[in-house]
């Protein structure tokens, strides 16, 4: 089963995989100017051109003279790997930077120590 995104209004969104709406060749793929494709596929049996209309973000897997069928994917899956995420350089903190959050914190436990001891040898009295 296939999870599907839509809007209220029953348009898909684009966190969702776009399937061709008819089959037939793939005439023309038209870059618009926000983003987003418009795709034309002619259809062999009887010669009619329905337009598909991809948001942008999506990236295309077909391109124009290629034969799709009904229901073919034309995009692929922006879920996969998670939401929209890719793969990324993992960046360490300065050691210096360690070495000083480890020198403050144990700073703070040994105040916090004397402060304790402290209370205890004037309760003593």
């Amino acid at each position: 089963m296939v999870k599907m995104e839509i809007y209220p209004d029953g348009s898909k969104s684009n966190n969702t995989v776009y399937n061709a709406t008819s089959s037939g060749i793939v005439s023309k793929i038209l870059r618009k100017e926000k983003g987003g494709y418009e795709i034309t596929i002619a259809d062999a049996s009887d010669g009619r051109q329905v337009v598909d209309i991809i948001p942008p973000g999506l990236e295309l897997l077909v391109s124009e003279g290629k034969s799709i069928k009904l229901d073919q994917p034309l995009t692929s899956n922006p879920n996969v790997g998670g939401f929209g995420q890719g793969d990324a350089e993992i960046v360490l903190q300065d050691p210096l930077r360690v070495q000083g959050l480890l020198f403050f914190v144990a700073t703070v436990i040994l105040a916090q120590i004397f402060l304790v001891l402290k209370k205890k040898q004037f309760e003593k009295v």
